[in-house]
């Protein structure tokens, strides 16, 4: 074999490695697109990733014709190597050298490289792929459908259905995980925003609502002097209306209406009876989404919330849940007193009605949710008594010292968080 020969076969055992590499590139490149991109990029119309995306929708005849044209590429390599080998070391040397060498070859320049250049950047690599797959496609098209027929009955044998897609669905947590990992692309204060959206079919009414015992309201068992001071003193726009206790509500009053039930000789109760609506009531077990969407389909702002026995636990509004979503946005006369106070040594004085969820999002910590919604209730249930002042109590790595107890609650708890967490005692 002269020395233009052996030339000749060199440069077409480099253009086959050179295609080997495309054919591995272009299976790790099509097969490591983001799947919710590329239908982004679908409704953009962007032509690469139309035939990317017409390709991967029939995943099998892609692999299969990536894999004829790789293996065909390498075997032809392997064979023109051989020759190459054998003429310039002799048989016996080339039956040893020529594997060795070939393989080395094709892992570096065929397979590692272009595989990791793909898995890097495969929207760069898979959409001018898809151009000379869908050409190859329609050449080898016979010889695809062959393969095809007879490994889909080879796996239909072993009990496999190809015709089933693998599930591209997404489950809630793993939304939550794509939203949390969005970087940059996604700022912070938005990522919050949707991770709650979707936990609020994680959280019912009565997880945000505000309890029986803090809801401003009108008892008409009262003088004319003790509600006109209620309205003049609530900064709330919705007031309930009752008669003697809150479980015989009779209606809602709004704020807009309250000039016209003052006349010049005080308050006209007749006229508050009409400028009241009915009240709306709210399951307390309802989960905030369905709560959210009720809402609009009844064009309510304000809901009394009842339990089982129809017995009214509290009230929640629309704008309790959009706070859940967005954070607090309104300033309110209420929240001057706050509920959580941070000393200096690192100690938290807490009031009794804080809301577990709410020490959990303030100071990062993880009491459970289960059960009692407030520390109140938190600390009674776990102690099955009413305690007196100074009583210590210790759920994991979190230590609470009652300081008030007033009218059978827990007012006041000093707490903070132990270094290492240890079992419940009190």
């Amino acid at each position: 074999m002269d020395e233009l020969s052996l030339n000749l076969l060199f440069t077409i055992i480099a253009i086959l490695i050179l295609l080997s590499a495309f054919f591995s590139s272009a299976e790790t490149g099509m097969m490591s697109l983001n799947r919710y991109r590329l239908k982004h990029l679908l409704k953009q119309r962007h032509k690469g990733a139309r035939r990317a995306y017409k390709l991967l929708r029939k995943p099998d005849q892609l692999i299969s014709l990536i894999l004829i044209g790789n293996n065909l590429v390498n075997f032809i390599t392997a064979s023109l190597f051989t020759v190459v080998a054998i003429r310039l070391w002799g048989e016996d040397a080339a039956v040893v050298a020529a594997p060795v060498i070939l393989t080395m070859v094709v892992l570096i320049f065929a397979e590692i490289t272009p595989k990791t250049i793909a898995a890097l950047h495969p929207e760069k690599i898979a959409f001018p792929a898809a151009n000379i797959l869908t050409a190859l496609l329609k050449i080898l098209f016979p010889v695809v459908w062959l393969i095809n027929s007879l490994t889909n009955g080879i796996l239909k044998l072993l009990g496999i259905d190809p015709s089933i897609g693998s599930n591209e669905d997404l489950s809630s947590d793993e939304l939550r995980t794509i939203v949390g990992e969005a970087g940059p692309h996604i700022p912070k204060r938005h990522q919050g925003m949707l991770i709650n959206i979707l936990d609020l079919e994680d959280i019912n009414v009565e997880d945000i609502m505000i309890p029986r015992n803090e809801v401003v309201g009108i008892d008409l068992q009262e003088s004319d002097e003790d509600i006109l001071a209620t309205l003049r003193d609530t900064e709330f726009t919705r007031i309930p209306v009752y008669d003697d206790d809150i479980n015989n509500i009779l209606g809602v009053l709004h704020q807009r209406y309250v000039s016209r039930i003052i006349d010049n000789e005080g308050l006209n109760r007749s006229q508050l009876t009409k400028e009241m609506v009915e009240p709306y009531f709210v399951p307390e077990s309802t989960p905030l989404h369905t709560q959210l969407v009720n809402f609009q389909k009844h064009k309510h702002r304000m809901g009394m919330v009842v339990d089982e026995y129809g017995v009214v636990q509290g009230l929640v509004t629309l704008e309790d849940i959009l706070e859940e979503i967005v954070g607090e946005f309104t300033s309110n006369f209420a929240d001057n007193t706050e509920d959580i106070h941070t000393q200096d040594n690192g100690t938290h004085h807490i009031n009794g009605t804080t809301t577990i969820r709410d020490i959990n999002k303030n100071l990062d910590w993880e009491l459970p949710t289960e059960g009692p919604k407030t520390l109140n209730g938190l600390l009674l249930e776990h102690l099955e008594s009413f305690p007196d002042a100074a009583v210590c109590v210790q759920f994991d790595e979190y230590l609470f010292e009652i300081i008030e107890v007033k009218d059978n609650m827990i007012q006041n708890v000093k707490a903070h968080r132990l270094d290492s967490p240890s079992e419940p005692h009190h």
